[in-house]
């Protein structure tokens, strides 16, 4: 049984003409990496801006949540938009908005503004599942896979990277040159696309299912707002407990809707299927496991070593450590396409967690090193390159090319949920408990949140094995001869 099968109506679809895919590709990377750069670009500068508008840190942090809390939204609206009217189109429009979003924060001089302009900037996580269907759309099928595999990997890359570069910018100029820079990479990506980029043929008729979209969009919001306040508020809280609430109410209603609406904004067959099913699950546990060493990292790097440990960097050094990762994710995702091609998509998302536990032991055992903290990167990197890659290609394997772009959206928002619940719980655990008479985390903090993101990954192994497919050399199935009628689009 094959990890890739051919849908029927890819099989009687005409394959895309073979042509040069170096420009279209290129442009997709681009317009990706404009997307996820902003998503950790202003996390450095935080500090600068809680001091700058007196904010609290309750306060600031909205400037992160209003940006996860729109991206949500978007994903999931403006995935199956592009399935409806045109990935291309939809792509501009998104990046356009998010072009928009970044200008009013450069331009901003007050938290509320800023805060409004990062919710305008989140249309903009739109790009990965357009970016996807694309590719599944107008690229010659041989080369589906790596395109996937680098675009996915560039999610990761950007979010390392992300942490690296604002340090010298906020030195050298002010926070709002973080947004300016931002804001000509998004038009580079923009005039890309619009130059580069053909529009599709391939449609999913329809009609937008609103009612669907407002439970989606409000479950999701509430779930993320209790994510990212539990901190701030108390995770035991008659707010956090309430949103929680809400969202499984809201979640669960918005389940039994789709099931009975002829049009729906998600088709709930196609969470059925076993093979995006445990994708979406392994991504959800997986984003968890992840995405607190993203902010650990960096936090245990700017340490004063007199604490006991850590090592005395600024921001712009405690950046460096996520180079390897950022480096080695950027190898993995070739190299995870290759295997997924010979032996199904399954053996490199086994891979991916395997090797994820073997980089977080290697941050709880050895975080007094510096070497040790670079290594357990530069590995990590190599189970990040490998799990986005083949979580990706898992779901576009699984369904239609008319509905990539409501599967992979739909994958997307597990893993944002997930890794944002894993950053909020991961920091909790590391401030828990402070040295006496400072606000510094004492050591055993970080050793235990790195600790839980190992045992998260070795929990989406057995999400992973769980299932479709072997992890021996796949079996090629035959694909189905056309119809005598026409072709479908």
């Amino acid at each position: 049984m094959t990890d890739t099968p051919t849908t029927p109506a890819e099989a009687q679809a005409p394959a895309p003409a073979a042509r040069s895919t170096a420009a279209p590709f290129a442009a997709l990377l681009l317009a990706v990496l404009s997307f996820s750069l902003m998503q950790t670009m202003v996390v450095p500068a935080l500090p600068d801006l809680r001091e700058e508008f007196g904010a609290s840190t309750t306060g600031v942090s909205w400037v992160i949540s209003s940006f996860l809390l729109s991206a949500s939204v978007a994903t999931a609206l403006l995935g199956r938009v592009g399935d409806m009217f045109g990935k291309k189109r939809v792509l501009i429009a998104s990046l356009s908005v998010f072009a928009l979003g970044t200008l009013l924060a450069a331009l901003s001089d007050s938290l509320g503004l800023l805060i409004a302009a990062r919710a305008v900037q989140g249309v903009g996580s739109a790009a990965f599942p357009l970016a996807f269907g694309i590719v599944r759309d107008q690229f010659p099928r041989e080369r589906v896979p790596v395109a996937i595999g680098l675009i996915s990997s560039t999610f990761g890359i950007g979010f390392g990277v992300g942490l690296v570069i604002p340090g010298p910018i906020v030195d050298a100029l002010d926070w709002h040159w973080i947004f300016w820079l931002g804001l000509i990479v998004i038009v580079l990506g923009i005039a890309a696309v619009a130059t580069f980029i053909q529009e599709s043929s391939v449609r999913s008729p329809g009609r937008i299912d609103w009612p669907g979209l407002l439970l989606l969009s409000t479950g999701i919001v509430a779930l993320l707002l209790a994510i990212s306040q539990g901190k701030s508020w108390g995770w035991a809280s008659v707010g956090v407990i309430g949103l929680f609430v809400a969202a499984l109410v809201l979640l669960a209603v918005f389940w039994y809707v789709e099931t009975t609406v002829r049009q729906p904004l998600i088709d709930i067959e196609l969470l059925r299927r076993p093979a995006v099913l445990t994708s979406h699950i392994a991504a959800l546990i997986i984003g968890f496991g992840m995405y607190g060493a993203f902010t650990l990292v960096p936090l245990l790097a700017q340490t004063p070593s007199h604490a006991g440990y850590g090592f005395d960097a600024s921001v712009t050094e405690s950046g460096l450590f996520m180079v390897p990762m950022a480096v080695t994710m950027l190898g993995a995702s070739p190299l995870a396409s290759r295997l997924g091609a010979a032996f199904g998509w399954k053996l490199p998302l086994v891979l991916a967690c395997l090797i994820g536990v073997v980089g977080f032991v290697v941050y709880a055992a050895a975080h007094d090193s510096e070497w040790a903290m670079y290594a357990g990167s530069a590995v990590l990197g190599i189970g990040v390159g490998f799990a986005f890659a083949a979580l990706a290609n898992l779901v576009v394997s699984a369904v239609d090319r008319s509905q990539t772009g409501q599967a992979t959206g739909i994958n997307t928002i597990m893993r944002t949920i997930g890794g944002s619940l894993g950053a909020q719980i991961a920091a909790s655990l590391v401030a828990a408990e402070t040295i006496p008479g400072t606000p510094i985390p004492v050591e055993s903090g970080y050793t235990t949140a790195f600790v839980m993101s190992a045992i998260a990954l070795g929990v989406a192994l057995l999400a992973a094995l769980a299932g479709p497919g072997s992890l021996r050399r796949k079996a090629v199935a035959p694909v189905p001869a056309p119809s005598s009628g026409p072709s479908a689009a």
